[in-house]
């Protein structure tokens, strides 16, 4: 299908950060085939009229744990481990695929309709994840986030690498690339060097990236330390080879100068958390500066549980005004650079050909509705996408070419059903007395 949107003004995410105004952007088998403000020639079958709002990339939320929507707002009040282990867990311990669909969908529809288009997710039953995210129309980087406690390592044998296998076996490429598989280990201190060099290597066997969660709190970065004669979470899984791949680490809180300087020369891309990280008391993480040195920088939003929303707008803001703040330095992160990390850096994160409105690459584009009262009027309109735009504002989100949302419309998931089968089903689940 051949879909021509105009009369926009179009957020190309290029070098200079170009506004174009009267866009015309042609869409043609999942990819954007022209930019540009005269109208391309030949036929279309469907003309979209973007009434001369905002058409920008779509979100790239490049941490998330998608079906952990079901626990929004549980267990407020406690720090990371407390939170953890006297809540998060033991509720877990309850899921089952049905649950895991239906509060994965919700993840997602929450995410849609707020203009994410491409996310990576780390989280069990990953498989039943797949299946949804297929359905949902967006693009996603998919693992299990692997552990291991045992003393005992037989990858024949062992849980995560058997996951690890099926899973890339059945879903990595699926739909021309919709779904790609990523090795993953949760952290450095849920598990061993037996489980990193056997991820490491398979990670580079099968061509995949790497996702690990690295330095959250500052009891983790130190602990770690303590066990590896004095070296950070990236320095020892640099040892085994975890980082001989494309890779995200995602939060990167506690990180030094050592780290990023190996995050830059291995091109391990960090992922910015900023509203999980300040509402767990994690800490701050020093953007600016690993953005100085050299690392790129991208945002994510963590689970549903730990933020309580997936609304990229909100995250981007903070994600900008915390580091100005935090430097007492306005000019810190400027709305460009935070925009940047919602969208190309996120897509260089995962390796992605999306973030950018140019031909050749993936058609994942959201319609943001610029006569809402927060962004009238309008001065400058990268600035209003960071400060002062909401994922309500989003009315059209397109991934790979489908529009999968419109004016409040959900074009994949049937949200009424979804938000039954949460009620009715998973809720009673994971939260029985």
């Amino acid at each position: 299908m051949k879909t021509l949107i105009s009369n926009v003004r179009a957020v190309l995410m290029d070098a200079a950060d170009t506004v174009l105004s009267g866009a015309f952007v042609a869409v043609e088998d999942g990819k954007i085939c022209s930019v540009g403000t005269q109208r391309p020639d030949g036929p279309f079958d469907r003309e979209i009229d973007g009434g001369n709002n905002v058409l920008m990339p779509g979100f790239v939320n490049a941490h998330t744990h998608v079906p952990m929507t079901a626990m929004r707002g549980y267990g407020d009040g406690n720090n990371l481990q407390d939170w953890l282990e006297k809540y998060i867990f033991p509720t877990e311990a309850r899921w089952d695929d049905r649950a895991v669909a239906c509060c994965t969908d919700l993840g997602l529809a929450e995410m849609i309709a707020s203009g994410v288009t491409c996310i990576a997710d780390m989280y069990m039953r990953t498989g039943v994840i797949a299946q949804r995210v297929a359905q949902s129309g967006i693009s996603a980087n998919l693992c299990c986030g692997g552990v291991l406690f045992s003393d005992t390592f037989d990858p024949e044998t062992d849980h995560e690498c058997q996951v690890q296998r099926a899973l890339t076996e059945e879903w990595h490429g699926y739909n021309d690339g919709q779904i790609r598989i990523d090795a993953s280990i949760h952290g450095e201190y849920t598990s061993r060097a037996d489980l990193w060099e056997w991820m490491a290597a398979y990670a580079r066997e099968k061509d995949l990236g790497m996702h690990v969660h690295i330095s959250e709190t500052r009891t983790e970065h130190e602990a770690c330390k303590g066990r590896h004669n004095g070296l950070t979470p990236i320095q020892t899984l640099n040892q085994y080879g975890v980082w001989d791949t494309r890779a995200i680490a995602a939060h990167c809180v506690w990180t030094t100068p050592e780290d990023w300087a190996i995050m830059a020369e291995k091109g391990i891309s960090a992922i910015h958390n900023p509203m999980s990280n300040l509402k767990l008391g994690s800490g701050i993480a020093p953007v600016s500066a690993m953005q100085k040195a050299g690392v790129n920088v991208a945002l994510g939003t963590d689970g549903v549980s730990s933020n309580n929303c997936t609304d990229l707008f909100a995250e981007m803001k903070l994600a900008a005004i915390l580091q100005n703040g935090a430097n007492c330095d306005p000019l810190a992160v400027l709305p460009a650079q935070a925009l940047r990390m919602a969208t190309a850096n996120g897509a260089a994160a995962l390796g992605r050909k999306t973030g950018r409105i140019e031909a050749g690459y993936d058609a994942d584009l959201i319609l943001i509705n610029f006569d809402a009262l927060n962004l009238t009027p309008c001065h400058d309109v990268i600035s209003n996408l960071v400060y002062a735009a909401r994922g309500c504002d989003v009315i059209m989100n397109m991934a790979r070419g489908q529009v999968i949302y419109q004016n409040g419309e959900f074009l994949t998931i049937d949200i009424e059903r979804v938000k039954r089968e949460v009620q009715d089903y998973a809720l009673p689940l994971l939260f029985q007395k």
